[in-house]
């Protein structure tokens, strides 16, 4: 059935059309779009007088787009309206695609550098390689003040069948290739790997179209090599759709049970519970989230915990409970309006306050790291109003996101003067760049295992250190000395010795140019404290200790 919204006619000046859909909305046997007609009017009379007195002629698209956004934010933080401008590459990541070339890219000294081509792409086809420089994109100079992410995405994206001209660098060598554009999948799932014989780790981004199926690829390939524990990583993972989140979670809950349901004023209760099509419900799990886990997350995580499946690992998450309807409207904008809340199988709603309005609401993560909650569970406080018994009789709170089974704090300790300063003036942007496009040729680095296994030899360190002092980042003289060994080249050990956790994420940040996205975190998860929490607590349940027990 074709859907209407009323929020743009309300700023409307053709008042007599206006009024005709308005009353054909109103008469409608369903509730009442708007509460007040006289408010309606009250409306319509400004914006007529705004545009039959004002001074000058004011801009009514301006107008009206300000009119809607503040009248949706006064309802909530996650009621939103899209500019039609802005509508594709919006939805782009909950799609799963979009139309371009298909190559990631980063910026550094005012060139735009291809970082990763990917597989199958139409990049791929005609032969551009990581590394290689653009110099024109159809005729139009990419260097110097064109060198920005907007300019990429204006003159990369396009529809599927046209062709862009790019004039590239590499090495010293000037190439021209002509690239058809092509659909280009945005992946859920960028990693996945074993830890050991049998513990995998799949970390999911986002809930979009293609999710659920890529997730039942990843795991059909852990499996294959002996998976037994599943490790799911939902940090930082903001949501998407409800009937994916529905989608994920029946992977590992029980034919029957409750995942999710939703209800709202104008919506009844509907129930979403689990088919018979999952397929990792028996084997120990353990979801991990934090501050940034929410909405779609928060549903997984809910019914896992609810139905005790799993453990949940991390700090406590967002805390959104709304699901929001996606109405589109006449010009081509969208509008995303909170219809109803969520709630997990015991009937908790996660949702946070919002009462003192959006600007309070997003302060909420800040106010948690001044408050403490991120380093200790101790300034948590659930009224008892809000106390919940999961299947096996657990005590859980609803009111404010998912609190995890087991609290890990956030760690600082990668925190150092010299690392701070690296990160500030783009110094651990910059360099990987640097470092892979003198290297890729090399036949130590030739794959990841071989870069793996190279790594010591290739004098990493000395070069980064010497390539940060161009860039007037300089160490402390405190750990221009090493403790470890006086025949060393100082720099050599410096690194590994006095901020090991720089040294790692240097050698993460080259695998993830050199061999694509997916590889960062494999080398990075030595130093996550919620990650080695997990594969402990796995490591535990395997020896015979209960995987819920606490």
């Amino acid at each position: 059935m074709k859907r209407y919204v009323i929020l743009i006619l309300m700023f409307s000046l053709a008042i007599p059309v206006q009024a005709q859909l308005f009353k054909g909305l109103f008469n409608k046997k369903r509730v009442p779009v708007v509460d007040s007609i006289a408010g309606m009017k009250r409306i319509e009379e400004v914006m007529n007088l705004v545009q039959t007195q004002y001074v000058s002629d004011p801009n009514t698209d301006k107008l009206s787009e300000e009119a809607v956004r503040h009248v949706l934010r006064t309802l909530d933080p996650h009621s939103i309206y899209i500019p039609a401008r802005e509508v594709q590459r919006t939805n782009e990541a909950l799609q799963g695609n979009f139309e371009g070339v298909g190559i990631t890219f980063t910026v550094v000294d005012d060139t735009i550098r291809v970082q990763e081509v990917l597989a199958g792409g139409p990049a791929e086809k005609v032969g551009m390689l990581p590394g290689d420089r653009f110099l024109r994109i159809d005729g139009v100079p990419a260097t110097g003040d064109s060198a920005v992410n907007s300019f990429v995405f204006r003159h990369l994206r396009g529809k599927k069948g046209t062709v862009v001209v790019a004039d590239m660098l590499r090495g010293k060598d000037s190439i021209t290739f002509h690239i058809e554009r092509d659909r280009i999948p945005i992946h859920s799932i960028e990693v996945s790997f074993m830890e050991e014989d049998s513990i995998g780790y799949i970390a999911l981004l986002r809930f979009a179209r293609t999710s659920v199926t890529e997730f039942r690829k990843a795991l059909h390939d852990l499996k294959k090599q002996g998976m037994q524990s599943l490790i799911l990583d939902l940090r930082g993972n903001s949501g998407g759709y409800l009937d994916i989140a529905f989608g994920m979670a029946n992977e590992f809950i029980e034919t029957g049970r409750l995942i999710v349901y939703q209800q709202g004023r104008a919506r009844s209760r509907q129930d979403f519970r689990a088919n018979r099509y999952g397929s990792f419900r028996k084997g120990d799990l353990v979801v991990l989230i934090d501050e940034g886990s929410a909405s779609a997350s928060e549903i997984v995580s809910g019914a896992v915990q609810d139905w005790d499946r799993g453990l949940i690992v991390g700090r406590r998450s967002f805390g959104k409970g709304l699901v929001q309807t996606m109405y589109n409207l006449s010009d081509g904008s969208q509008v995303r309006i909170t219809t109803a809340r969520y709630y997990t199988p015991t009937g908790r709603c996660i949702q946070r306050p919002y009462n003192e309005g959006t600007d309070e609401y997003n302060k909420d993560i800040q106010r948690r790291y001044k408050h403490g909650e991120l380093f200790s569970p101790d300034s948590i406080h659930f009224p008892d109003s809000l106390k919940y018994k999961t299947a096996g009789g657990r005590t859980v709170y609803g009111g404010g996101g998912i609190m995890p089974d087991l609290f890990v704090p956030m760690d600082t300790t990668p925190s150092t003067t010299y690392y701070r300063d690296c990160r500030r003036k783009g110094v651990l942007n910059q360099f990987p760049q640097y470092w892979a496009d003198r290297h890729r040729t090399n036949p130590l680095v030739k794959d990841y295992d071989s870069f793996m296994a190279n790594y010591d030899q290739l004098g990493v360190d000395t070069v980064f250190v010497a390539y940060a002092a161009s860039k007037d980042v300089t160490m402390d003289s405190t750990m221009l000395v090493s403790d470890s060994t006086e025949s060393a080249s100082p720099t050599e050990v410096v690194l590994a010795d006095k901020d090991p956790f720089l040294h790692l994420q240097i050698k993460a940040l080259l695998a993830d140019c050199l061999f694509g996205r997916g590889h960062y975190y494999r080398i990075m998860k030595e130093k996550d404290p919620v990650y080695q929490a997990a594969v402990n607590q796995l490591r535990k349940n395997r020896q015979g200790m209960d995987l819920m027990h606490r």
